[in-house]
């Protein structure tokens, strides 16, 4: 009667232990020539900015992202547009309203009076100083886009680190448990 009851104790943590174990485990090796890293240059963003900074759209093409250089001459050519447009515009409202008070009628502008010729200068001198910003501001962007854009190539990004979601059940409740995984595989 001892026998069989130390032999249904050892069936019975046995058993338990095959239901509760997690499952099989993974034997497999890696050999150090499987991870390849790359060499990091740490002056890679200063040179694409550098090359960015000399002409716009060069260090996009030294990233390797020619999607990019439409966009950046798309940006600034736009705003080099209204700049000039805007200058010259306002150059016709100075110059009518100069040769108002010099008593001249006869510009192109002789529908308007004076204070609608002061406001046209205000109004393209305005946009002239924007379109002078923006300018500045798509040059500077793409600057600042190729030195981060450089220093993002540097980040490992692959298939073995990977940050999933995970829905489990719950052992003692049986509701869904919602976790957040990071995972790295060697």
């Amino acid at each position: 009667m001892y026998k069989i009851v130390i032999i249904g104790l050892f069936y019975f943590f046995l058993g338990n232990f095959f239901v509760f174990s997690q499952g099989k485990i993974d034997t497999t090796i890696i050999t150090k020539d499987s991870l390849k890293s790359k060499n990091i240059d740490p002056l890679t963003p200063a040179k694409a900015a550098f090359y960015s900074a000399v002409l716009p759209g060069l260090g996009q093409a030294y990233n390797k992202k020619y999607w990019k250089i439409p966009l950046v001459y798309g940006a600034i050519a736009t705003s080099v547009y209204f700049y000039i447009d805007s200058k010259k515009n306002y150059n016709q409202y100075r110059d009518a309203y100069k040769r108002r008070l010099e008593g001249y009628t006869d510009d192109k502008f002789s529908y308007l009076d004076d204070s609608r010729l002061i406001a046209g200068q205000k109004f393209y001198q305005r946009n002239r100083d924007l379109s002078a910003l923006f300018i500045l501001g798509f040059y500077a962007l793409n600057i600042i886009d190729a030195n981060v854009d450089a220093a993002l190539i540097q980040f490992n990004v692959n298939e073995n680190l990977s940050v999933k979601p995970n829905i489990y059940p719950n052992d003692v409740t049986s509701r869904a448990n919602v976790a957040l995984t990071l995972n790295y595989n060697f």
